[in-house]
């Protein structure tokens, strides 16, 4: 292997194509594969090779980046993969998929003897089109292929132990999007509110400006929401409502009880429900009418 390790990205949805790019730009050999090629064809013009199957893409690979919709579609895909898997290929999932779908990914990762890597990211559209994400890493930190790949995809990473397997960087992520996503709703709810009472939202901004009430998370959501521009997509809201599952059914089997967090999930599903999934998570907002 070189110091420009051969990459192999499973998955090209927002977050999988911009780490795409930013690897073939690095100077890294990238192989792309997505289940809905279209997605994965521009990737060609940025000299990313697009593959027909799972298989086809790790032929070869000394690092897979995984970044799928879930946990069973990480499993799917890479039991497609498994004819060409290699032993020793570095494994780097970065699908959100909860802390049950980690262990049972770190299990194939185990019978197919890969280098497991739980690495999910922070991150929405914007970080990562500029290789700005935050990586959570729990893995081998000494290993120079992954280094590679974090340093071409990320601002900064941050280690939680050497054993991926543990699940450490998945529980952390659950527990950072879990903020994440009572911000969402909130900047959500104060401007149906603002609506409902007739009182200028501006005037709400203004408010908290500079103060210790306001957050960055506010002007960028509520911006989507006061430019009726949810359909501009940087975390969109079905996987928000994937996510927000994950955290309360990890919540429960640790003996807490999420309110907001159930809440959360419930708003997620009724914006879905009038035709908002595809759209940003911020058109949760739209949950608080019923028309």
């Amino acid at each position: 292997m070189s110091d420009k390790p051969t990459v192999s990205v499973l998955g090209t949805g927002i977050m999988g194509a911009a780490m795409a790019r930013n690897l073939a730009r690095a100077g890294h050999r990238v192989t792309a594969w997505n289940r809905s090629p279209d997605k994965a064809a521009p990737l060609a013009e940025d000299g990313v090779r697009i593959a027909g199957t799972p298989a086809e893409a790790v032929a070869d690979a000394d690092a897979i980046v995984t970044m799928l919709h879930d946990g069973p579609a990480a499993l799917d895909v890479m039991r497609q993969a498994a004819p060409a898997l290699r032993p020793g290929t570095r494994w780097i999932q970065s699908t959100t998929a909860g802390v049950e779908g980690i262990a049972e990914l770190a299990a194939f990762a185990a019978d197919h003897d890969l280098l497991f890597f739980d690495a999910p990211v922070l991150g929405t559209r914007e970080p990562a089109e500029a290789g700005e994400l935050t990586v959570l890493a729990a893995g081998p930190n000494d290993d120079p292929a992954a280094s590679a790949v974090f340093d071409a995809v990320g601002a900064k990473t941050v280690w939680l132990g050497e054993n991926g397997a543990d699940g450490a960087a998945s529980r952390l992520k659950l527990v950072a999007n879990s903020w994440v996503l009572v911000l969402t709703h909130g900047i959500g709810e104060v401007l149906a509110l603002a609506k409902g009472l007739g009182v200028d939202p501006e005037r709400f901004f203004a408010l908290i400006d500079g103060g210790p009430l306001d957050a960055g998370y506010a002007h960028a959501k509520g911006g989507l929401i006061l430019g009726g521009d949810t359909a501009n997509t940087s975390f969109g809201l079905d996987t928000a409502e994937k996510d927000a599952r994950l955290i309360v059914e990890a919540a429960r089997a640790n003996g807490v009880r999420l309110d907001l967090g159930e809440a959360g999930v419930e708003r997620f599903r009724r914006a879905s429900a009038q035709g908002h999934g595809s759209e940003d998570m911020a058109a949760s907002y739209f949950a608080s009418f019923t028309d």
